[in-house]
């Protein structure tokens, strides 16, 4: 068996994180090292949650829920008193993102005509859409819904994440926006969509040896890549291998090791502007554990 030891001191006793994530393909990809024990350290033992994202971002509002929990860069500015951002774990889109979808073709002016169901009031998603077009009518819609509600007809658009954005043209249904490649062509930047947060309170030591066994499952992952998404698969909804290798690449890659400097840019750009135009009450404070 291929183990690997982060090079941390022994700690004494065991402390126990407890680490949330969504149970999607890409997520389950980059905590594969840590949730099958490829990556171990030592003093440290890592317990896993899987919930959608607009769940934990409510909960992260409460910092006594998890220590490590992945959030959507939206909800940051209200929760960044207990929290900070893990300098890895993070997921961009480089020109492609979350995006909007119809039963039938509509143009981009329609959309402030119709009601467009969302993922989370929460989601960066919302965030980005809320940019875009703050007059656009929505209704919170849980995400892996969006798509039967729109083929139902209870709603004319939805604004899909996830999984959706590669299957939404096999369900018959037409893109209206992407929002990614929009923010992309507005700002020249790639859209941050999500990432990891960790609990201030445990302090900088582990800080430090949390944020390197982050990196070290995330970069077994990429090492292992084959077996990592025979892993991933489960969690893979309606997504063949082929598909959720593409997924996975879109949102597991080098940035997901290190934002890079245009990526911590970014971020702080999309929550200043959020902040600057009255969608986030609360001023961004960005900080992050490398």
């Amino acid at each position: 068996m291929n183990i690997q030891h982060s090079q941390v001191a022994v700690m004494n006793p065991t402390i126990e994180i407890s680490i949330a994530h969504s149970p999607d393909s890409d997520d389950a990809f980059m905590f594969y090292g840590l949730a099958t024990n490829k990556i171990r350290v030592p003093g440290y033992k890592f317990s896993h949650t899987l919930s959608d994202i607009e769940t934990l971002n409510r909960r992260a509002q409460d910092e006594a829920f998890y220590d490590v929990t992945a959030i959507s860069f939206h909800a940051y500015p209200y929760l960044q008193k207990n929290y900070t951002l893990m300098g890895c774990g993070g997921s961009v889109g480089e020109g492609y993102g979350p995006m909007i979808v119809s039963m039938r073709p509509l143009e981009k002016q329609d959309l402030g005509r119709i009601k467009v169901a969302v993922p989370g009031t929460l989601t960066t998603a919302y965030l980005a859409l809320k940019i875009y077009n703050p007059e656009i009518e929505t209704e919170v819609v849980p995400f892996d819904q969006i798509i039967p509600e729109i083929l139902s007809g209870k709603y004319d658009a939805g604004l899909i994440i996830h999984e959706g954005q590669l299957t939404y043209s096999s369900s018959g249904l037409y893109r209206v926006l992407d929002l990614g490649s929009w923010w992309r062509e507005t700002t020249g930047l790639v859209l941050p969509l999500g990432g990891n947060a960790i609990r201030r309170s445990l302090g900088a030591e582990s800080h430090k040896i949390i944020s390197k066994a982050l990196r070290d499952s995330i970069q077994h992952a990429l090492d292992h890549r084959e077996q990592a998404l025979e892993y991933a698969m489960q969690f893979a909804r309606d997504l063949d291998a082929t598909m959720a290798s593409r997924f996975v690449s879109m949102y597991v890659n080098e940035r997901t090791l290190d934002y890079g400097a245009d990526g911590r840019s970014a971020i702080r750009t999309l929550l200043d502007m959020g902040h600057q135009r009255g969608i986030i009450p609360i001023a961004p404070e960005v900080d992050f554990v490398d």
